[in-house]
């Protein structure tokens, strides 16, 4: 599955691009854009679930409801590139079969799954938080984003269609 961990080393290359622009005060300022949310919240939360993944391939079950709530990953930029590097060196693996968890309404749920369709979600989640955090750092003028940060690839090639 290549093209799916060369999709995911992009998206988190972009990631590192952005946080590389930051000052430690716009990562940390809360933004009325996002609820109040800062930038280093959604990059906290973007590394936690891969973290959870990757920490929990072994033992074949994950709940991302349970990941660590690092505040310095959120508060530190430095921390957070650290982090993003560590998911990049470990993230390729062979896909084997694994059970999320999760409790919905004090009910526990186990729902097989599998390390690609997990790691194809974590995707589609990042490009998620990115897409929130495009609008909040608008106001940044200064900053310099690929076309597709934030952007769905089903979104990127429908342009392209539309273009030609």
């Amino acid at each position: 599955m290549p093209m799916l961990f060369s999709s995911v080393q992009s998206n988190l290359d972009d990631l590192t691009d952005l946080a590389e622009q930051l000052s430690s005060e716009e990562y940390n300022a809360p933004c009325p854009e996002l609820g109040g949310a800062t930038i280093g919240q959604h990059f906290r939360h973007i590394i936690e679930i891969f973290l959870c993944l990757i920490n929990n391939y072994e033992t074949g079950s994950i709940n991302y409801d349970k990941r660590e709530r690092n505040r310095k990953i959120e508060t530190d930029i430095t921390t957070a590139v650290e982090h993003i590097d560590h998911i990049k060196e470990n993230l390729e693996k062979e896909n084997k079969p694994l059970f999320l968890e999760q409790t919905l309404n004090c009910t526990k749920l186990r729902i097989q799954s599998s390390y690609f369709r997990e790691v194809l979600y974590n995707l589609e989640h990042t490009i998620h938080h990115q897409a929130l955090m495009r609008v909040g750092i608008r106001k940044f003028d200064r900053l310099i984003l690929s076309e597709s940060f934030g952007v769905a690839p089903s979104t990127i090639e429908y342009r392209k269609k539309c273009a030609q």
